[in-house]
């Protein structure tokens, strides 16, 4: 998308970024590009942030609190994105998206390991797609490549997800999918009308008075749709392996919308001279592969 206010200039200077967004550049304060566009990210701080803490205190496997880190990261980018509009902090913002991204591939592909097992195999290839795409995105500086790429992570995760919630048919799986699926598109389908019909949203901005008006930035609701979205996702990767690894957990609601998920009790492993041992249940050398 061609910049829109391209000529306008605030604390940060002229916009150097490939992308500008439909609200209007320095119309709150001199020192933050586009306001609404960057206080939105702070939905981006507050989730993983407490979803850390809570897997802390549960002693979740520490893919997911990575995975967090990378969903917090992803909120500082577009933060410094939207604040300057500067192209470094494009980059910012837009790389840790495909980073961020295949730290929940790993989680959601390694739900069925044996508990504290690293694919190396994967991991690896994840790194090549992350460094690949960097080092493409770089060079050739066109937003659509980034698009495409992180537009493919997604699918592949949704194709993941389904594949667990809908056919593996774990208790709570398949609403947090849909749960996922659905805030994440909402926020998707609100982007693209935000990037297509900008000046009718502008028109329309300027008409309403404040609050009013700031419903109508489309793009920030994007983000607390999407951040919604990943929540939810990173949260049903986590449910979905305390099943896996027979741990009793639950789905709770934070207001009576926001999902977490709480490890009630944790099912340990101990490794005998023969074998493994746990609950009673003996694990032979010969299969104890084939322990989910």
């Amino acid at each position: 998308m061609a910049p829109i206010d391209g000529d306008k200039e605030g604390y940060w200077g002229k916009p150097t970024a490939t992308l500008d967004w439909c609200e209007e550049n320095y119309a709150v304060t001199p020192y933050i590009a586009e306001f609404w566009n960057t206080v939105s990210n702070l939905v981006f701080f507050t989730f993983p942030i407490i979803t850390a803490c809570f897997f802390v205190r549960d002693r979740v496997e520490k893919r997911f609190l990575l995975s967090c880190l990378g969903f917090l990261t992803v909120g500082v980018g577009s933060w410094c994105f939207h604040m300057t509009l500067r192209y470094e902090m494009q980059l910012l913002d837009e790389l840790p998206m495909i980073w961020g991204s295949c730290l929940f591939l790993y989680c959601i592909f390694e739900c069925h390991s044996k508990r504290d097992h690293h694919n190396k195999g994967l991991i690896a290839l994840l790194l090549f797609v992350c460094a690949g795409v960097t080092g493409i995105y770089i060079t050739f500086k066109n937003p659509y490549l980034f698009q495409a790429a992180y537009g493919t992570l997604v699918i592949v995760m949704i194709v993941r997800g389904f594949y667990l919630s809908c056919w593996k048919c774990v208790e709570y799986s398949k609403y947090l999918f849909i749960y996922a699926v659905a805030t994440y598109a909402s926020g998707f389908i609100l982007w693209n009308i935000d990037n297509h019909f900008c000046p009718q949203i502008r028109s329309l901005r300027q008409s309403l008075p404040f609050p009013l008006a700031v419903f109508t930035q489309l793009h920030a609701w994007w983000h607390v749709l999407a951040a919604i979205g990943t929540h939810a996702h990173v949260i049903l990767g986590c449910h979905y392996r305390q099943v896996v690894l027979g741990n009793k957990s639950t789905v709770w609601h934070s207001l009576g919308v926001l999902p977490f998920v709480k490890v009630d009790e944790v099912k340990t492993v101990k490794k005998h001279e023969n074998g493994y041992h746990s609950n009673n249940v003996q694990f032979s050398d010969q299969n104890k592969n084939h322990y989910d």
